[in-house]
């Protein structure tokens, strides 16, 4: 079933009134793949009555007191996306079109979503008693005290804009479900794992970071309170953080504890409608649905810690797998579906070929505070073994009605090549049987020093790559090629570096690459840092960082106009 969006759905159900009020930046999308949805099907199967209003229109009461007001809490997200990155470009300019709006048109999520939601409630359910509760990656990733690129300034941490009373911030199952558990029975929820909330006092035995007012004084301070933000967003080693913002405090209570297999198999394996909720599909087509529709998950977190990237902060740096028997029922249910036409649009995660490998001594004792799993290079102490995840997708192929398994997330091609056991073995099965003309790889750039920058190995493993896949191509025949994702303008890199990329790949790959995008710096990633303080956190040495969007579109140019010119 939907959750519902109306009164008439509400009494439909039964209910009377609703227990929680989720608010969404993006449109109702019944699926796995929709944070929204999947917190409201956990809270309901724990006996919560949920109702979900998606990109209420700011300038009025139409949406937001549809529902009326919860019982135990309202949840606010900015949807699956940063509403800043979701509206702009990486030059700043507004973009024209959203994936998650009806339609498509970019006209339903404002900037600062999360900020412009709980001021909607709060104008318009002025004595209302339940608290605000916000959640969702922008809620997430702007938790303490943050650089907002376009603002060009240090921002508080968001609960204080918002003017919220909770901030639930990873993947928010456990803490957003034991929150409306001690809610309902009127306990005191301040020591729940995975939440934050703002106090007057600091609490004891917690880690003090900079103040809000410190780094904005001094970029060394700021580089310190994101570096014990970040080395404490471990389950078993973070501890309790807290950062003063003038005369109150944000308060982090440490994250929630890692999800088992067995959790993961029994959030997955509710229930989905995988389409838009009829309320809002009469108002035009969702084309993110296109590609999620037929999606599985199979893991959560990345131990992969590129530096651009904020998925270590949000899911963790802890890959936490399903069991493959959950794996298989969700593809069986898909095919067995109404209007499946065979084909799965992707078996994966944040990187696809992490599934069901994890270091054991970061299962049980958290993960490293001096070193990375897989970079300089691939630590001897992470087993690689793809060989599960081979077994996952023969028997995927093999379930009725199934024609093709995709392979359509990120893929570590340093994994593949660490793995001595079953790497090629792995390669080969994706080559015959999970790509259709084109496999995607993202090495970010060519040149070793903006590599080192960005926390990924060298360009020779992408060489060694390129001729392992062809290789194998023409082994079996096929004529498949590989497209690269490419960053520009990521801080260390200039004009040279990316002619330097161009030439390498030009004359090592032989191709001319097509997909680059120029960096864009988001909350909480050390990328950012480096970004804003213009130093490496490293070695606190200045960095050259292009901050021109003239010189930025440059850089990009400098690869994607040669090609446009080559096609005529």
């Amino acid at each position: 079933m939907f959750l519902p969006t109306t009164m008439e759905e509400v009494k439909k159900l039964g209910w009377d009134s609703l227990d929680i009020i989720l608010i969404s930046g993006d449109t109702y999308l019944d699926t796995s793949y929709n944070g929204t949805a999947i917190i409201g099907k956990w809270l309901v199967k724990h006996g919560f009555k949920v109702g979900v209003i998606a990109q209420p229109d700011v300038n009025s009461d139409k949406d937001i007191t549809r529902l009326g007001a919860p019982n135990l809490y309202w949840a606010v997200s900015a949807g699956c996306v940063d509403s800043m990155v979701a509206n702009y470009t990486a030059i700043k300019k507004r973009r024209k079109s959203d994936d998650f709006t009806p339609g498509g048109e970019n006209n339903r999520r404002p900037d600062r979503a999360t900020i412009q939601y709980t001021n909607l409630i709060r104008r318009f359910f002025k004595s209302s008693p339940v608290p605000i509760v916000l959640g969702g990656i922008e809620a997430s990733l702007r938790r303490i005290v943050h650089y907002d690129y376009w603002s060009n300034s240090l921002r508080r941490p968001i609960i204080f804009d918002a003017k919220a009373d909770i901030l639930s911030y990873g993947m928010g199952e456990k803490s957003m479900l034991e929150l409306a558990n001690a809610i309902k029975n009127n306990k005191d929820w301040k020591n729940i794992r995975g939440i934050g909330y703002i106090s007057k006092e600091p609490k004891d035995g917690y880690l003090a970071l900079p103040s809000f007012e410190e780094c904005v004084d001094k970029k060394e301070n700021f580089i310190k309170a994101f570096e014990l933000f970040y080395h404490n967003c471990d389950p078993i080693t973070a501890k309790g953080l807290y950062q003063k913002n003038a005369d109150r405090y944000f308060i982090q209570n440490p994250p929630c504890e890692n999800f088992t297999s067995q959790e993961m198999d029994d959030i997955y394996g509710l229930e989905f409608e995988r389409d838009v909720h009829p309320y809002y599909k009469k108002d035009g087509h969702v084309k993110a649905l296109d590609t999620i529709k037929n999606s599985v998950t199979t893991h959560r977190g990345c131990y992969g810690e590129c530096n651009f990237c904020a998925i270590a902060v949000h899911q963790g740096r802890t890959v936490i797998s399903r069991s493959e028997d959950s794996i298989v029922k969700e593809v069986t249910t898909i095919a067995n579906s109404k209007g499946f036409k065979g084909n799965i649009s992707d078996v994966g995660g944040p990187t696809a070929n992490m599934y069901q490998l994890e270091c054991t001594k970061k299962l049980n004792h958290g993960a490293c505070s001096h070193k990375r799993c897989l970079y300089p290079e691939t630590c001897p102490a992470l087993k690689l073994d793809h060989s599960k995840q081979i077994s996952l997708l023969r028997r995927l192929k093999s379930i009725d009605k199934i024609k093709k398994i995709f392979i359509a997330s990120g893929i570590r091609y340093d994994m593949i090549l660490d793995d001595n056991k079953s790497g090629d073995r792995y390669l080969e099965e994706i080559i015959k049987d999970h790509i259709s003309g084109q496999m995607k790889i993202a090495p970010e750039h060519t040149e070793d020093k903006i590599l080192s920058l960005m926390g990924k190995q060298g360009k020779s493993i992408l060489k060694e790559f390129k001729n392992r896949f062809y290789e194998l191509n023409k082994k079996y025949d096929k004529k498949q090629f590989l497209t690269y994702y490419l960053i520009a303008a990521h801080p260390g890199c200039n004009e040279k570096d990316m002619l330097d990329l161009k030439r390498f790949a030009s004359s090592e790959l032989k191709i001319s690459p097509e997909q680059v995008q120029i960096f864009t710096p988001t909350p909480s990633t050390y990328s950012t840092l480096m970004y804003y303080t213009e130093m490496n956190p490293l070695t606190n040495k200045k960095l050259f960082v292009e901050k021109d969007n003239g010189k930025k579109q440059k850089q990009k140019d400098i690869i994607t106009q040669t090609n446009k010119t080559r096609r005529y």
